[in-house]
């Protein structure tokens, strides 16, 4: 831990988002098998435990960084995201190709702007795992950014996949905010003014201008909804959940999952955003039946 005297509401503030992100995650993957289909048009729960996936172990990684060393530190997060890399929980063939050559001693650098032929990934990746240094940065939007765009180049060297993250990270912090969660309206132009112009800055003002519907599969179907897996395709639709949601984890939760596509990383990213404040986290029985959060996660930020 630093010395920072901020840092233990910061780092509870990012847990409490890091379990949110958890519940969204392993919730939203159940809908994955088909069994389970039937229980998601009842918004019915399964059984009990739900296991989550990649996206709340690297970020598991971003909060034991920001843990350890009060800020994203690319060359420690480098090594967290391989040291605690587990192929079965769902990573993208090319991530875990990375990853595995990163345990092996190659340069995350070379790696990771090598992908997609020097293009990089403009996946959600990065997005997916950032909510919880959005939380922690909740009295500093503007710096949640910054630190977004650099844990994003980790894995992530596109345009896009950057400005996923950084919008994830923004929304985060607006709705952890000492002041309490925003109105849906405050939240989105915070974050527009903050992601510069992109695909992904592009979808959030289609986003803001459909804060009006209240059909989630509507608006899925201008904004995308993950089923490309980019980040473009992600971060405006979960955004706009997101900020219907607010306050309100289990209403957010299903409407993000009942328009299906990239259905774990979207539930995460609004879980995420949404439980970094109080009035955001998840119902106890949702937390009960979640795996727990990584032992050795424990071991290094609690």
């Amino acid at each position: 831990m630093t010395a920072d005297s901020d840092s233990g509401p910061r780092l509870t503030r990012a847990l409490d988002s890091l379990r949110g992100l958890s519940v969204g995650d392993a919730l939203g993957s159940q809908f994955f098998v088909p069994a389970h289909y039937p229980l998601l048009k009842r918004r019915e729960l399964p059984e009990g435990p739900w296991q989550w996936t990649d996206d709340t172990e690297m970020a598991a990684s971003v909060v034991a960084v920001l843990a350890g060393h009060g800020r994203i530190d690319q060359d420690a997060l480098a090594r967290s995201f391989a040291d605690h890399h587990d192929f079965d929980r769902g990573y993208g063939p090319a991530v875990n190709r990375m990853l595995r050559l990163v345990r092996e001693g190659g340069d995350w650098r070379e790696l990771a702007a090598a992908l997609f032929d020097g293009r990089g990934s403009w996946g959600n990746g990065a997005a997916m795992r950032i909510a919880p240094l959005g939380a922690w940065y909740a009295d500093d939007p503007e710096q949640a950014t910054h630190q977004a765009e650099i844990s994003a180049y980790v894995t992530h060297q596109h345009r896009e996949a950057v400005m996923g993250a950084m919008a994830v990270a923004a929304a985060a912090a607006f709705a952890a905010g000492a002041a309490g969660p925003p109105t849906p309206e405050a939240l989105l132009d915070g974050v527009i003014g903050l992601v510069p112009r992109s695909a992904v800055g592009a979808g959030l003002r289609r986003a803001r201008d459909m804060l009006d519907y209240d059909d989630a599969s509507t608006v899925a179907a201008v904004l995308g909804c993950g089923r490309r897996t980019s980040a473009h395709d992600t971060v405006p639709f979960a955004l706009w959940a997101a900020a219907k949601g607010l306050g309100d984890f289990e209403g957010a939760f299903w409407r993000t999952a009942q328009v299906g596509g990239d259905v774990d990383t979207n539930c995460a990213i609004v879980g995420g955003v949404l439980a970094g404040a109080a009035a955001g986290a998840p119902p106890r029985q949702w937390l009960e039946r979640t795996e727990a959060l990584p032992r050795w996660l424990a071991a290094r930020a609690v």
